[in-house]
């Protein structure tokens, strides 16, 4: 039997996307080459040079585990690993003794591989309710994001957009209790699986209200129970039922604001040239959110999608300092698949052009320099 003849989900399935692939692994390459060869001079170890900004507080969790104290600066609640949600440190700590590789060079591995899953998953999930070349722009501009380089790093990044892509194609396959299960382990991720928790609940009210599917419920239900799960863990681990959100506010100085995109936009249009780096990278990576958020209202995704792509960008707008950075606008994937279904040809090959130059930028940008966080 023919590829053409097989059922659409068994297609989806056995698609490679090649292009996309080779792409991803080209980038990861090269980064590796730029490191090696910039190591000459400095005399440092790949391994110490990819293990850098968040890697290094992951690492920390892997080899100490999260403090059973929260640590105090100044009267206030310190930076620490409870920070860091605990899926990727702990499959980190027991690769690294089933191999006896190191721990940062598991992570290393393991944040590489799972970015190459991410690659496949957001292409296979665009199959499904779009043609094959469309699935395989989406890919492909995916894989070559701006944000793409944390793939390079120990970052969750791929492992959250596995278990994010796969449980959107769950919901459109109405598959509750599978969609459920792996929110709930992205929500064991990142915080950011919260926002496939917020899809899972839409696209349940939707089903029940137009279907009286009330086997619908089970997705929202479980989706959060990673989140939950963590936060449970850490009162009773530390004393502190906010021991998560204390960390986050007081050691990264970081929280929710409904003002802080309107900052970033005011500062910038009121003086293009004040805002620093950081600045100017929030201003047009909101710029192209919103526009891409317009765009995907108009390409007509699946609810599911749509309702993933809104959460994710929200929350990333309204977080301070994060905003929406590269990193973060490649976790909202659904931006990169209207991109996909609206462009292709000549106007698709220039978006993938100025992508590739903005993600090699980011990288040079992220390894050379602590100017810019990722």
């Amino acid at each position: 039997m023919s590829l053409e003849t097989l059922p659409t989900t068994r297609r989806v399935l056995a698609r490679p996307f090649a292009r996309a692939l080779l792409a991803y692994l080209a980038a990861r390459l090269i980064t590796l080459g730029a490191v090696a060869l910039g190591n000459v001079w400095t005399h440092h170890s790949w391994v110490s040079d990819l293990s850098t900004w968040d890697g290094a507080w992951f690492l920390r969790a892997v080899y100490h585990g999260w403090p059973a104290h929260l640590p105090l600066v100044d009267g206030h609640v310190g930076a620490s690993p409870v920070a860091f949600f605990p899926l990727l440190p702990l499959l980190v700590r027991g690769l690294a003794d089933a191999t006896g590789l190191g721990a940062a060079t598991v992570g290393i591995i393991v944040s590489g591989l799972s970015g190459l899953g991410a690659v496949y998953a957001v292409g296979a999930l665009t199959r499904r309710f779009a043609d094959a070349a469309t699935a395989e722009r989406a890919a492909l501009l995916f894989a070559l994001s701006p944000g793409s380089f944390v793939f390079s790093l120990i970052y969750a990044e791929g492992l959250l957009i596995v278990f994010a892509a796969l449980g959107l194609s769950a919901l459109l396959q109405r598959r509750w209790l599978l969609a459920g299960v792996l929110g709930a382990f992205a929500s064991f991720t990142s915080p950011v699986g919260l926002a496939f928790a917020v899809t899972c609940a839409v696209v349940a009210l939707v089903a029940l209200w137009r279907e009286h599917a009330w086997g619908a419920l089970v997705a929202p239900l479980f989706a959060p129970m990673g989140f939950i799960a963590w936060m449970i863990y850490l009162w009773r681990h530390t004393g502190s039922l906010m021991a998560w959100r204390d960390t986050e506010r007081y050691g990264w100085n970081s929280f929710p604001s409904l003002v802080y995109p309107f900052r970033i936009l005011g500062k910038f249009l009121s003086n293009p040239l004040s805002p620093t780096m950081t600045g100017q990278i929030l201003f047009w990576g909101t710029m192209v959110a919103i526009y891409l958020t317009v765009l995907m209202f108009r390409q007509h995704l699946p609810l599911a999608v749509t309702a993933y792509g809104v959460s994710a960008v929200v929350l990333f707008a309204i977080s301070s300092p994060v905003g929406l950075r590269p990193r973060f606008l490649m976790l909202a994937f659904p931006l990169t698949i209207a991109a996909a279904t609206r462009w292709e040809g000549k106007k698709f090959r220039v978006v993938l052009a100025v992508s590739v130059v903005a993600l090699a930028l980011m990288t040079i940008e992220t390894l050379t320099s602590w100017a810019v966080f990722p």
